[in-house]
């Protein structure tokens, strides 16, 4: 559940979907440790999700989030996308 802005610096509480920006990162595969009912316990079973995450309005008019594999959902600045083009 989110509770407040993904910006690690930011305090914002999420209170209203109509306010800021909202974003889904799919997860990554993981083999599942726990055995499935009905299942043979040798075959491991890849398990996707989602994760939703959210920026208050302040954080969305200047940063964005992205996926980095090794960290996960990190903010990105805007200035860093217009100086990597």
């Amino acid at each position: 559940m989110i509770s407040k802005c993904a910006n690690p610096a930011c305090t914002v509480r999420f209170l209203y979907l109509h306010s800021g920006k909202l974003f889904r990162f799919e997860k990554e595969p993981k083999e599942d440790s726990q055995p499935q009912m009905g299942i043979d316990p040798s075959i491991r079973k890849h398990s996707h999700g989602v994760d939703f995450y959210w920026l208050c309005e302040t954080c969305a008019a200047k940063m964005t989030l992205t996926y980095r594999k090794g960290y996960g959902v990190v903010t990105l600045p805007f200035a860093s996308m217009k100086a990597a083009s």
